[in-house]
């Protein structure tokens, strides 16, 4: 399987199967529900998660939730909360929006405030090393000292220097370990350091390597973590002597008219309210539908559009099976090989006609469910019976009625030869 590779800017092979692969995949930072935007990185980890699993790989997917962060504080402070409250309220928020999602689970979704002392010792580690120092109970990363800064994310000299304002840094360009506890921060953990907290990006490398080890296959993300981000995490692991992740991911995000969808920026559809609408098959298949390096536009039209293929999908399964030609397998197989084009992949499923085929594709994606017609309810048979007997007394009228009368049940009616469909809204 081949992946492109952010650091690299290339496609790399991973190693056959059965591997092991490793995959860290960095999660919502949780203090208000997600956002359809937020669950991409997870859907695209839970389906690379599934193909490797079908193409015969061991693997491991390590999906963070970062519950220690600037914007729980201050968001628990708007609501006049308790932050550690606001951070356990949320993250079974993100569990159940998630959850709606039907993909089931990672195999480890560790908390940075349950690896405290995996974090602590991680910074120990940079101190002895003299690649980090100490400031009023602030613990900094010196940059100046990994020679590779900045070779993941390609930013320029000036866009380093903007990164956490503080006189007392040595350097511009260097980055928060620990944070000593600030007024109005009603949480702190005791550190060699003092009362604080972890910086964001030490807490990501100590999570991915207290479940992988220091070296693993695949890191993932959204594009907007390439910097600083992950150039921050590659610093202070790969500075150590690891050698951290071998493939770097970094999906393209959700844009909401032509504009990121951001919690901060206020323009979200939270994931909950697009599954209430829209229902998880859809919202899946809209996935589907963009590359995962690619920007995707997010709105009525395009759901819209994601509808009618769940629906064309359906409806291979309201039809007699086909066999399909011999290497059909073979070129769905190729495309989520090359670089996990899911919208090729799926081009391919809507050319079968093979019903266990086609299911097979669709386990994959956690859309078996497409398969699985439903049958109506004896009442709209009923109807559906008398309709077609008011037919045959060319009782139009009466047919039309009780056509509405089927579809105000939430079922819709078909004319075939022989007699009728019933279909589900």
């Amino acid at each position: 399987m081949r992946l492109y590779d952010s650091l690299t800017r290339g496609k790399r092979e991973l190693p056959p199967p059965p591997g092991p692969v490793g995959m860290y995949v960095c999660g919502s930072t949780v203090y208000q529900r997600i956002h359809v935007g937020n669950s991409r990185p997870f859907v695209l980890a839970m389906w690379m998660r599934s193909w490797l699993k079908d193409t015969g790989y061991d693997v491991t997917l390590v999906h963070n939730i970062t519950d220690v962060d600037d914007k729980i504080y201050a968001e628990a402070a708007r609501l006049e909360t308790n932050s550690r409250d606001l951070a356990d309220w949320a993250t079974g928020w993100f569990r159940d929006d998630t959850d709606g999602l039907g993909l089931g689970r990672p195999d480890i979704e560790p908390r940075a405030s349950e690896t405290m002392p995996e974090i602590v010792a991680f910074i120990e580690a940079l101190l002895a090393s003299d690649l980090a120092y100490v400031v009023d109970g602030d613990v900094y990363f010196r940059v100046a000292r990994y020679a590779g800064y900045g070779e993941l994310s390609g930013v320029r000299a000036e866009e380093m220097m903007s990164q956490e304002p503080n006189a007392q840094k040595e350097d511009s360009r260097d980055f928060a370990l620990w944070k000593a506890q600030k007024a109005g921060e009603d949480f702190a953990w005791d550190s060699p350091w003092g009362p604080g907290r972890p910086g964001w990006h030490i807490e990501c490398s100590a999570m991915a390597e207290k479940y992988l080890g220091p070296a693993f296959e695949i890191h993932g993300g959204g594009a907007e973590l390439r910097f600083p981000h992950h150039e921050n995490e590659r610093a202070q692991s790969c500075s150590l002597g690891h050698p951290f992740a071998r493939i770097w991911m970094h999906n393209g995000l959700l844009e909401l008219d032509e504009e990121k969808m951001s919690k901060s920026l206020g323009n979200v559809v939270t994931l909950q309210d697009a599954l209430a609408r829209w229902g998880r098959e859809t919202l899946l298949v809209f996935h589907l539908t963009g590359h995962w390096r690619k920007p995707v536009d997010f709105n009525d039209e395009v759901m819209e559009q994601a509808a009618a293929q769940a629906e064309s999908l359906r409806n291979v399964f309201r039809m007699p099976s086909e066999t399909a030609p011999a290497d059909a397998w073979e070129r769905f197989a190729y495309a989520l090989g090359d670089d996990f084009n899911t919208p090729e992949a799926l081009a391919v499923m809507h050319e079968w006609r093979d019903h266990d085929l086609l299911r097979r594709a669709l386990e994959v994606f956690g859309l078996e469910s497409i398969a699985e017609l439903p049958e109506a309810p004896p009442e709209v048979v009923a109807l559906a019976e008398a309709r077609v007997a008011a037919r045959e007394r060319r009782d139009f009228e009466q047919a039309d009625r009780i056509r509405e009368e089927i579809a105000a049940l939430g079922w819709e009616v078909r004319d075939e030869a022989g007699g009728f469909q019933l279909v589900k809204r």
